[in-house]
């Protein structure tokens, strides 16, 4: 259950940030205020409970999130939250709504056509080539995710804003070169927040302090290895959440193995045997789908503060991490070969794509699993961070061995560059941290 107590509990400790978040942003002395999440901790629920006040406080209020799923997830939230507050979405002309986000909300292509609508959601891509009104308000969802141009191109709009975001995790993507930008203070890829924060600050920043969705067996070393600078503890206290399966081992397998240290203490690293290989080696790619759907054969149920009497795993609690989206589409087909036809819904993608998402239990592919270096992409702690950070129960990481021996022999050798600060937490340290955690939760395969 929860560890909550009415002087000291995690929802004591949290409801007072978020006091200090609203406090400041009902003061003018400040033109933003940023919060800063760790996983799990809540963000989206800051997010849909400050916009709430603003438009009771008379406010009308814009709502920039980064990619249009977290936007209908942002409007469901809200709808639920406030349904006595008319939503409008800022739409594209290509996004086609799923009948559940049109039921509940309008979406228009132009402002003009949203003016009676006290909330206005969108993607920062779409806010950036409308024209109309301003705001008093703005509130950025997943703001670490949003490029300084892109913000560049709607600070305009709005007066004062709320940055919300999660820093351990991935940085903005771009497909274009940046290098030519790197160090210049108008480097367009770097985040919105820390431009901002370069630019102003003076700006209060207030981290949330409590992980409602990682466990207490995750929060410690998730903290260690990508949040060095924050500190943050689980919302529920150790065995408080568990997993148990209806059916014994289905004999002596690695598999079965993996599951049951994974079922014990929260974590598993399913070890394949050291070979150098293509990041599409097919003996891995079939180790994560074979683990996934054992979860759902040998009907596993997750007991928590939530469900004490325990709820059976679906397919839809379980998902498949991987660097590559051709990983992902190879997990698809091994899943999609299983006999066990519910494993064909099982979640597979990339980290980019799992960001914000939340599941029972993640098999993960390591990044670095049978490689021969160690690249900036497969080190970056965003990413890792992201596939390590996504359930409440169990984490089950794949990788060949030499993962460590890898990293011994490939410290970090990115260049310095002048006026760049330096990124914490630094990828091959983190790395480091969470390889020496799964080693003492080792299956040999």
């Amino acid at each position: 259950m929860p560890t909550d107590n009415p002087i000291d509990g995690p929802a004591t400790r949290a409801e007072a940030v978020i006091k200090q978040v609203m406090t400041d942003m009902a003061g003018s002395d400040h033109r933003a205020v940023v919060v800063d999440s760790p996983p799990g901790a809540g963000k989206s629920t800051l997010v849909v409970r400050a916009a709430g006040e603003l438009v009771a406080g008379g406010e009308r209020v814009m709502i920039v999130a980064q990619t249009n799923n977290q936007v209908d997830d942002l409007i469901r939230r809200l709808t639920q939250a406030h349904p006595g507050i008319p939503l409008g979405r800022l739409s594209g002309s290509e996004y086609q709504p799923t009948s559940e986000v049109s039921d509940i909300c309008t979406s228009k292509l132009t402002l003009k056509d949203l003016s009676a609508f006290r909330i206005v959601v969108g993607t920062s891509a779409k806010w950036a080539v409308v024209d109309g009104d301003s705001f008093g308000w703005a509130i950025l969802d997943e703001a670490y995710q949003m490029r300084s141009d892109k913000l560049l191109q709607i600070v305009g709009r709005f007066d004062r804003g709320l940055f919300v975001g999660d820093p351990g995790q991935l940085d903005p993507f771009t497909i274009t070169e940046s290098e030519r930008w790197t160090g210049l203070p108008h480097d367009p890829t770097k985040n919105g927040v820390g431009v901002m924060l370069q630019h102003n600050p003076h700006t209060p920043v207030h981290s949330l302090p409590v992980s409602w969705r990682l466990p207490a067996s995750a929060s410690p070393v998730v903290q260690e290895a990508f949040y060095p600078l924050t500190e943050f503890t689980s919302g529920t206290e150790e065995g408080a959440r568990s997993l148990r399966f209806r059916a014994r081992s289905l004999g002596a397998t690695a598999l079965d193995e993996t599951l049951e240290m994974a079922a014990a203490t929260g974590w598993a690293f399913h070890e394949l045997p050291r070979r150098h290989v293509p990041r599409t080696d097919g003996e891995t790619i079939r180790s994560a789908a074979d683990l996934a759907t054992r979860l759902l054969d040998r009907g596993t149920t997750g007991h928590c503060e939530h469900a004490p009497d325990g709820r059976e795993l679906r397919a839809g609690d379980i998902a498949i991490g991987v660097a590559h989206r051709d990983q992902a589409d190879l997990v698809r087909a091994a899943l999609r070969r299983s006999r066990n036809p519910e494993a064909r819904s099982i979640t597979v993608d990339n980290a980019n794509r799992l960001q914000g998402r939340e599941y029972e239990v993640m098999v993960v592919v390591h990044p670095l699993s049978g490689r021969r270096d160690a690249t900036s992409f497969h080190l970056e702690s965003g990413r890792l961070c992201v596939l390590t950070s996504r359930h409440r129960q169990a984490c089950i990481v794949v990788g060949r061995a030499g993962i460590v021996d890898l990293l011994d022999s490939h410290p970090s050798t990115e260049p310095i560059h002048l006026s760049v600060p330096a990124k914490f937490p630094d990828g091959w340290q983190a790395n480091q941290v969470v390889m020496g955690h799964l080693t003492r939760h080792r299956v040999g395969a």
